[in-house]
């Protein structure tokens, strides 16, 4: 836990506060001033008055949420007024734009009257695209949504309520399927019967528990049919036809215990009358209704959630608000309908039985994370959840008739919204697009590696490659068995049995029995699953393979050179790394292979990096680095780099390259042009040429760790069929990542082209 030394430090330095302002279009010149302002922008205003729906065009309406509180039940504190509440609205907008790319203004309203505040938040609406109401005390939080509802025509979303519903929801359903449950014969009970309560009630009838089946318990006891004291028309709708009047009464024989309430309110007594295997969500915040351990004590068969991110199964809002709201905007909906919010929570359920990706393992401390009792909702650190729901969200909009405009077609929008996520998402769905259009055989060698086989089943399920395993078919089902991923779909092969070895064994011999290779070392050698994998590239019987992950990368790659021949007219191998920042996307050559090449082979590097450059639709300009910038330095080690320029231009001599030059010059324009205006590039290179591997490596790996810029590979340059060599340890979305781009490759080459 932090200390409150530590929050109040992080809520006032460097700025107080943890939002700002950023401007989103150029302001540096007068040209940029009378655009930005008077005149120029009289145009988009005359504009908007002549069509009101232009806003969405012209202005950040279209990505702009207002996130509005009074303070009247402010997370775990209750009602401490509008001001004091300020820094959770800009938490929530933090929120926002961290998960959804969402930009958020946050208003804090002070007042208590319900029609003050929905007059105020009324007047609001050409501001905003959606409104996000915040720790609203029951039942004013049911009247001021209602009203606000009807009365305006964007949407409305009181996340207090809706948000722990669908997440809720989710842990619902997968946690009933666990259990062998059915929805509809569920038994619910519901301590709580605020905002939270209450929706959740709504949306748990509306997925398919049975409205007689629920019982809802608050401060003063059961529910129940004829009860007058501390009722409102909301808890009304859940009075129900039963004998219990306390929670120790309801929770008699129940399956679904949901806890919205306060600290201390379940005992390991209540937990003991429920039903086998029960289903217990204490998401009382900051502590729970009873603690996540003390539960399992209490019920060892139990599933157990809380709101709490410590333990399993955390229900935690920030998997639903920011997705609903970024689907909503993207389709301009007028409101947040129930089938938008049963969408959610059905991709939410879906996505829990998904296998999790590396970077959220990572995050969450490294132990392994499967579908079960643990896990039955995704974690909010998962990228994914913004491809799942938004997509699943925006199409119930459109079907529920609320959505203006209709999203592109499901894969070019998961395209764009890869863009939220980063650079290097938006990158590599363009590759696995690509990939996906024709999805060829790819082996991976190391098919009894867990990562591997994750990798393979991910690839399989994107559409991306039809994977080939190699390994015994035992040791690979072992494998996938221990970490719950099934094998359909994906093709094993044990090269120790297969019928080609022999007829591999001869033709491999013929290509090494000049180079010291016996007839019994070639048989022997051929057990190795890298040189098998490698005579099914050379034969054709695959597209071709990956490799590498359990090995360095010089024992890795020497199979695959025994094997495959380089392409003609290339006289070394080489290795590039994408590297993708925030803001551009950068080669890295040669960053893995040649440890010292000459000015010949750096020249050779140059021209295969840029064939990779356009392989990734990125028209290259080429820089070939050094200590010295165009000759400042006379030096052997720099003299070779001018010297790879001018092979590289008199073999090629539209490509756009220069050097020698250092590194800080190649990539700023500042530099380039303002210093160096005489370089043939003109603009930042996106191709760096390293003048040895020491270098290259160096740099790849301190822009990598560093958090400067993602990078994918190593790819390797210059060989005649689709292969590529993993760095050891590579990540699954890496090594799936290499899978996409070596089926692109492969289709190159099916077609004639290089890379």
């Amino acid at each position: 836990m932090h200390t409150k030394a530590q929050a109040l430090r992080y809520h006032r330095e460097p700025r107080p506060g943890k939002t700002e302002v950023v401007p989103t279009k150029p302001f540096f010149s007068q040209a940029d001033l009378s655009l930005a302002y008077t005149p120029g922008v009289a145009v988009p205003c005359l504009e908007i008055q002549a069509d009101p729906n232009r806003a969405y065009d012209y202005t950040n309406r279209s990505n702009l949420i207002a996130v509005i509180t009074n303070g009247t039940a402010v997370l775990g504190l209750g009602h401490i007024g509008a001001l004091a509440g300020k820094p959770v609205m800009e938490g929530k907008a933090v929120l926002f734009k961290r998960f959804a790319d969402i930009d958020v203004f946050d208003l804090e309203l002070d007042t208590t009257d319900p029609e003050a505040f929905i007059q105020a938040v009324k007047l609001l609406e050409p501001t905003f695209g959606g409104i996000n109401l915040e720790d609203i005390k029951a039942p004013d939080c049911f009247y001021i949504e209602e009203q606000l509802k009807a009365q305006m025509n964007i949407p409305v979303f009181h996340d207090d309520q809706h948000g722990t519903a669908i997440i809720s929801a989710a842990a619902m359903l997968n946690a009933a399927a666990l259990t062998d449950r059915a929805i509809d014969r569920l038994r619910v009970v519901i301590n709580g019967a605020g905002a939270a309560g209450i929706a959740c009630a709504n949306l748990y009838v509306q997925l398919g528990v049975r409205k007689e089946n629920l019982v809802m318990v608050d401060s003063r006891g059961v529910i129940f049919q004829g009860r007058a004291e501390g009722m409102n028309p909301y808890k009304a709708r859940f009075a129900a036809e039963t004998a219990a009047r306390t929670l120790a009464d309801a929770v008699e024989g129940a399956d679904l215990l949901v806890g919205m309430s306060a600290k201390g309110a379940f005992t390991p007594a209540m937990l003991a009358r429920m039903a086998e295997r029960p289903i217990i969500f204490a998401l009382a915040n900051p502590d729970p209704e009873i603690g996540y351990e003390k539960a399992k004590a209490a019920r060892p068969d139990a599933i157990v959630a809380t709101g709490r991110s410590d333990y399993p199964n955390q229900v935690n809002n920030v998997l639903g608000f920011p997705y609903i709201f970024r689907a909503a905007l993207d389709v301009r909906a007028t409101g947040i309908t129930e089938e938008m919010k049963v969408a959610a929570v059905r991709a939410l359920a879906a996505l829990a039985r998904e296998d999790v990706p590396d970077a959220v393992i990572r995050a969450y401390g490294g132990k392994p994370i499967h579908f079960g009792p643990a896990y039955i909702i995704p974690k909010p650190l998962d990228n994914r959840v913004l491809l799942k729901v938004v997509p699943a969200v925006a199409a119930a909009a459109v079907q529920s008739g609320v959505a203006r405009l209709r999203p592109p077609e499901t894969t070019a929008y998961v395209q764009r919204l890869e863009a939220c996520l980063g650079p290097e998402r938006e990158l590599m769905r363009k590759i696995i697009i690509r990939a996906q259009q024709r999805p060829l055989r790819i082996v991976l060698p190391e098919g009894t590696h867990p990562v591997i086989v994750r990798a393979a089943h991910q690839a399989r399920l994107d559409g991306i490659a039809q994977p080939v395993l190699l390994g015994a078919p035992e040791a690979v089902a072992a494998t996938a068995a221990a970490i719950q991923i099934p094998l359909e779909g994906i093709e094993v092969i044990d090269p120790r049995v297969n019928d080609q070895f022999e007829d591999f064994v001869r033709k491999l011999y013929a290509m090494r029995q000049r180079k010291g290779w016996t007839l019994a070392e070639t048989r022997r050698r051929l057990q190795h699953p890298y040189l098998f994998g490698a005579m099914m590239v050379q034969e054709g019987l695959v597209d071709g393979q990956v490799h590498g992950i359990a090995q360095t990368y010089p024992d890795a790659i020497r199979p695959v050179l025994q094997v495959i021949p380089r392409r003609a007219g290339v006289t070394r191998v080489s290795g590039l790394y994408l590297m993708i920042a925030k803001n551009r996307t950068l080669l890295f050559a040669d960053a893995t292979v040649n440890i010292t090449p000459t000015a010949a082979e750096l020249a050779e590097i140059a021209l295969l990096a840029s064939e990779m450059a356009l392989f990734f639709d990125m028209p290259p300009r080429v820089a070939m680095l050094s200590f010295s910038n165009f000759g400042s330095t006379r030096h052997a080690a720099a003299d070779k780099v001018a010297e790879a320029v001018r092979i590289a231009r008199a073999r090629k001599p539209e490509l756009c390259i220069d050097g020698e030059m250092q590194a800080d010059t190649a990539v700023t324009d500042e530099i380039l042009n303002g210093t160096f205006g005489f370089n043939r590039l003109q603009q930042a290179a996106n191709v760096l040429i390293f003048p040895d591997l020491a270098a290259g490596n160096i740099a790849y790996k301190l822009v990598d760790r560093l958090g400067a810029a993602k990078a994918v590979g190593p790819l390797l340059m210059g060989i005649s069929r689709p292969f590529n060599v993993l760095q050891r340890d590579s990540d699954m979305e890496n090594v799936v990542n290499v899978i996409a781009i070596t089926v692109a490759q492969a289709q190159n080459h099916k077609n004639g082209w290089c890379c």
